[in-house]
């Protein structure tokens, strides 16, 4: 059948248990594959949404729809209390899964009876110049050194860095094009006139094919797992204490422009993000670019 051919491509182990020993869930996988890719999010929506659907399928031996509302209350509290940041956790992806297939079926009344989930309130963590220079440097093949400063210059998210084609670099207009990212939507950013360099030395070293970044196997692409392992060994060589991810880059990216005077609309365009607010965040982030600032402290102990 068309559904297993897929679920074995993706080795989606528990997925395929769920459509083996559970009466209509393969339907509904079916069901939830159209849906999501109708809707133009990603391949990893539907990933989570289908391993969640599967495991609560499982537990219960009965789609999610003929559990009853105690025992699926119950089974999420259990799930909350198993992690400290349920917001961050399984937790999260089990909920939105949920909703997402209530409203599949036309079951919305379910979906608003769930629980609600607290967004944390964290801003997010920023590097210092110091501290780019001396991440960019520390990895030994020239292919992480470039991919990481690529990264921060562009501002990219893991999975561009990942998906970027060799023909997505336009050195003749200066600019990168990024392809069909998040929201399904293609955007430009400026090309760094210094990682252009960097590129051409690595092109003409690495000799990479298709991807710019090519992964183990031939004519795939640098696997985001490989570039968070790339990043962990730079961050242990540089001694960095900050809880640095690959996000970090994209983080420090945006308020060093904002920083450095660049506007806030403009910035959110780079980013490619759907709604200025999640690009407001980087205005508590960023240093005031003001002359005049000091702290009281400093003024505390000063002879008048």
């Amino acid at each position: 059948m068309k559904t297993e051919s897929k679920l074995v491509k993706k080795s989606f182990t528990v997925v395929e248990q769920a459509c083996h020993q559970v009466r209509g869930f393969r339907k509904l996988y079916e069901e939830l594959d159209d849906k999501v890719r109708l809707s133009g999010h990603s391949q990893s929506t539907l990933n989570n949404y289908a391993r969640k659907m599967a495991q609560l399928s499982l537990h219960f031996g009965k789609l999610p729809v003929n559990i009853e509302e105690k025992e699926l209350n119950r089974y999420l509290a259990d799930l909350a209390r198993q992690s400290k940041t349920p917001s961050l956790s399984s937790f999260k992806f089990m909920v939105y899964g949920l909703r997402y297939c209530y409203r599949l079926l036309g079951m919305n009344e379910k979906a608003v009876a769930l629980p609600r989930i607290k967004q944390p309130n964290k801003l997010p963590v920023v590097l210092n110049h110091d501290e780019c220079k001396a991440l960019f440097m520390a990895p030994d093949l020239l292919k992480h050194r470039v991919l990481l400063a690529l990264m921060y210059s562009a501002g990219l998210r893991a999975r561009e860095a990942s998906n970027l084609h060799i023909a997505d670099i336009d050195s003749g207009r200066m600019m990168i094009h990024i392809r069909q990212s998040k929201y399904n939507k293609d955007r430009y950013v400026p090309l760094s006139p210094g990682i252009l360099q960097g590129l051409r030395k690595y092109y003409y070293a690495c000799r990479p094919v298709e991807f710019l970044f090519n992964g183990n196997e031939p004519g795939s692409p640098l696997s985001v797992r490989g570039m968070q392992w790339a990043l962990r060994e730079a961050v242990k060589k540089c001694k960095l204490q900050k809880g640095i991810t690959l996000h970090t880059l994209r983080h420090s990216y945006a308020t060093h422009l904002l920083e450095f005077g660049m506007d806030i609309v403009t910035i959110k365009d780079l980013l490619g993000h759907e709604r200025i607010d999640t690009t407001m965040v980087y205005l508590h982030v960023a240093r005031p670019n003001r002359t005049n600032l000091f702290s009281p402290l400093d003024r505390l102990y000063q002879k008048s």
